[in-house]
């Protein structure tokens, strides 16, 4: 579970409650059905109109990637990947069959088969580079979800407020001008909820979700950068050396260690 984005949200709405508050204004006079409705319930219409079906139904799924922290394990896949490396050049390329059951990582497990398979580097890396980038783009589909809603959920707030002056006028106009008050409400209410909707949630979901494809999509190239070094017989403090480069600096002598290499 990914506590900075509970926390972030439960600390930027209890910020917000609390200078409302703190401004001597009463909590309930910001609590409006109607307007929830029409930001939320208008704007989710938009987006299945916009988007399939299957892909609205699927948006809890996408949504599940920002809530749960991936355990990426980057330092371990590079010391599998040296070890490999090592057995490779002891033993050669075939005997890396023996282990590929152990390979828990399926586009790992693929590279290194299409090598056993003694297919050509080329091929493979187009493979490997093909899925890579299909990863990718679905990626980016689920991120555009979001960013897509976090443009529509304003603009239903403003249409929220030509609701609520509509009202406000058309009160007027008959000379009611006890209604005037609600309609101002509702009208103020709606592009407040569009907003915070917007810009607490709908937008930081979406830089989460294109910050969790950065890191996947290093993890995938540095399995793609090992698969092709073994191949072409790389010396693995070499490849060691290739492979730490994708890493921050102050997690390299960690796996240096740990690969025996320090």
């Amino acid at each position: 579970m990914d506590l900075g984005t509970i926390l972030g949200v439960v600390v930027g709405l209890g910020l917000v409650l609390f200078g409302i508050i703190a401004a001597g204004v009463p909590l309930m006079v910001y609590v409006d059905i109607p307007s929830v409705l029409i930001v939320l319930g208008g704007s989710f219409g938009a987006m299945m109109v916009g988007n399939p079906l299957s892909r609205m139904l699927g948006i809890m799924g996408i949504f599940s990637h920002v809530l749960n922290v991936p355990n990426r394990q980057e330092g371990k896949i590079i010391n599998d990947l040296i070890a490999f490396s090592e057995r490779a050049r002891r033993e050669g390329l075939l005997a890396l069959e023996d282990n590929l059951d152990e390979v828990e990582d399926e586009f790992m497990r693929k590279g290194l088969q299409l090598v056993v398979d003694g297919i050509d580097p080329e091929i493979i890396k187009a493979v490997l580079y093909t899925e890579l980038n299909e990863m990718q783009a679905r990626h980016a589909t689920g991120a555009k979800l979001f960013d897509d809603w976090s443009k529509i959920a304003p603009a239903f707030g403003m249409i929220g407020t030509l609701i609520g002056l509509i009202a406000m006028l058309k009160n007027l106009s008959a000379g009611d001008s006890s209604a005037i008050g609600q309609g101002m409400a509702t009208a103020l209410i709606t592009t407040l909820y569009g907003s915070l909707f917007a810009n607490l949630f709908l937008i930081p979901i979406k830089n989460k979700l294109e910050d969790r494809d950065r890191e996947e999509s290093m993890v995938r190239e540095i399995m793609i950068e090992g698969i092709l070094s073994i191949q072409a017989g790389d010396n693995p403090r070499v490849l060691l050396e290739k492979l730490l480069s994708f890493l921050p600096p102050a997690e390299r002598e960690a796996v240096r260690q740990e690969a025996g290499r320090e």
